[in-house]
């Protein structure tokens, strides 16, 4: 089914359709591995359609949101089937959440329904009064304290079993999930996904890495993430094949899992591809040599590429790509493409029509830095707006153009450059500063092991420049000398007037760094300055 198709011939698709294909081809094959806990489609089918009799025996109906928190296991992937199977909408939680980020985002998505393993029911609880619109609580918790005044059900008996399928009535363009955006300079917000808009992430995914009958995919992204729902789930759906979902990422945990679940294609975040190719070999990793033939991550620069290629044994070929979860993917590379030119992300004109705007919304002539606008070629491939918040959707949409909020280029045969994001931008001086472009020379120090880029506010009332950096292990290195290496490097309004040493970065649950918290704190007592140094550029 996948052969022969090319992205912009996708079909138009819903996510418990490519369930049913699958059950109705491989129902015995193995879907889901937690960390050896292992499913196949038919019991994840049979599970999901037990639990979608019970969400409609509490009177859950179609287009109705129901938020979900839980970790990764098997309950997180069939609670959100059983909802998207009677036609509502999986509102999953980030399960970091607490306090405040809690009541807002269930607030936000206004659900009557929450379903929560046990572990979080506290966190629920306390809260529970400021929730107007929750009336019913699911969990697998014993202690419901603090719960007296919602209808508390247990999970399993949520579970009705001997019925027959519910019939499935779902359409492409039907709402399927709220996924929330990381909320890095606001309240997040809930991107209201269709059914087609994750299928067709995971029909590219499918093609882009050409899996084979025998592939088994591994993630250890967190589940109210789109890269696991879509790119790990959904993709294993549609693929036919098997998909490993560790609890979480760890770099020691890595391999022996690997080896444990024999997965051939790794999806991840570049921070972690990057870890796991600077930490020491082990006895699993050779053991393991060869074994992966396919790794996504972004960003996966060509000389990460290399690294993977020669310690692990994994071919190194091209790919790449940008999107985010309003519009995945707007650029990539598929099989058999020619690579792009370095740092590029794949050409413009497949599913997006893409362009590069100024502030005053005027197209840019190529090679021009700029904000990335796009619109769809297809139906059902974007976010249909954001939940409940109908002015920001109008601001993001203007002059009927998704505006991404990153700074890119394109160059003259339409390759696309990822700039930065333009939150992240700095401008000193009238010069504008690529925090990407500066993270990707700090990182080149054998020294560094991780770093942010990002601007503090001056007395001037303009940008100045920080460095906040975590050290590889045993490896020393002052400020200063960091510094004086930096000023061979970088353009000379670049170098940076601040650089923290620290034990690790601030991070959001899908490891995205929290630049505005690391804005906010500016200069600390533990800040090195240049000029206080006494070092002129």
């Amino acid at each position: 089914m996948i052969e022969g198709l090319k992205p912009g011939e996708l079909p138009q698709d819903t996510i418990t359709a490519a369930l049913a294909r699958a059950v109705a081809e491989v129902p015995d094959k193995v879907f889901l591995d937690f960390s050896g806990e292992r499913y196949t489609f038919a019991d994840v089918d049979r599970l999901s359609t037990e639990l979608a009799h019970g969400l409609l025996e509490l009177g859950v109906t179609v287009g109705q949101p129901v938020a979900t928190m839980f970790s990764n296991n098997i309950d997180a992937v069939t609670v959100w089937l059983a909802i998207n199977k009677i036609g509502a909408i999986s509102a999953p939680v980030n399960t970091a959440f607490k306090g405040a980020f809690l009541r807002n985002q269930l607030n936000d998505c206004t659900a009557a329904v929450v379903i929560a393993e046990d572990g979080f029911a506290p966190l629920i609880a306390d809260i529970a009064g400021e929730l107007p619109h929750m009336r019913h609580f699911v969990t697998d918790s014993a202690d419901v304290r603090g719960l007296e005044d919602l209808e508390v059900h247990a999970l399993e008996a949520l579970r009705k079993t001997g019925l027959p399928p519910v019939p499935d009535e779902v359409t492409p363009g039907q709402l399927a999930m709220l996924v929330y955006t990381s909320g890095t300079t606001g309240a997040s917000k809930g991107c209201m996904l269709c059914h087609n808009h994750a299928c067709n992430i995971a029909w590219g995914a499918a093609l882009g890495q050409g899996y084979r009958d025998d592939d088994v995919l591994w993630s250890a992204l967190p589940l109210f993430h789109l890269n696991a729902i879509a790119v790990s789930v959904v993709t294993a759906m549609i693929a036919k094949v098997t998909v490993a979902i560790a609890p979480r990422f760890s770099v020691s945990g890595f391999w022996p899992d690997v080896e444990r679940s024999g997965a051939t294609v790794i999806s991840m975040l570049g921070s972690m591809a990057t870890l796991i190719a600077e930490a020491p070999d082990t006895e699993e990793s050779k053991r393991c040599y060869g074994q992966v033939r396919k790794v996504g991550a972004a960003p996966f620069p060509p000389e990460m590429v290399q690294k993977w290629r020669d310690r692990f044994g994994v071919p190194a070929e091209g790919s790449g790509g940008y999107g985010m979860t309003e519009a995945a993917t707007i650029s990539s590379l598929g099989p058999g493409e020619a690579v792009g030119p370095p740092g590029s992300s794949g050409k413009v004109g497949r599913d997006f029509e893409v362009r590069i705007f100024d502030d005053d919304d005027n197209e840019l002539p190529p090679g021009t830095p700029g904000e990335i606008v796009a619109r769809p070629n297809r139906p059902n491939i974007m976010f249909q707006g954001y939940w409940n918040r109908p002015e920001a959707t109008v601001q993001a949409w203007r002059n009927l153009w998704f505006h991404t909020g990153d700074i890119g280029k394109i160059d003259e045969e339409g390759w696309l450059y990822f700039v930065d994001r333009k939150k992240d931008y700095i401008r000193r001086r009238g010069e504008n500063i690529s925090t990407f472009e500066m993270e990707a020379v700090f990182c080149e120090h054998p020294a560094i092991q991780d770093v942010a880029v990002h601007a503090v506010l001056s007395p001037l009332g303009e940008d100045e420049v920080k460095v906040t950096a975590v050290l590889r292990e045993g490896a020393e290195v002052t400020e200063e000398a960091l510094c004086r290496w930096s000023i061979e490097r970088l353009p000379r309004f670049a170098v940076p007037l601040y650089i923290e040493f620290r034990d690790d970065l601030p991070r959001s649950a899908t490891g995205k760094v929290l630049k505005e918290e690391l804005r906010s704190e500016g200069a600390t007592p533990k800040t090195w300055d240049r000029e206080a140094a006494g070092i002129k550029v």
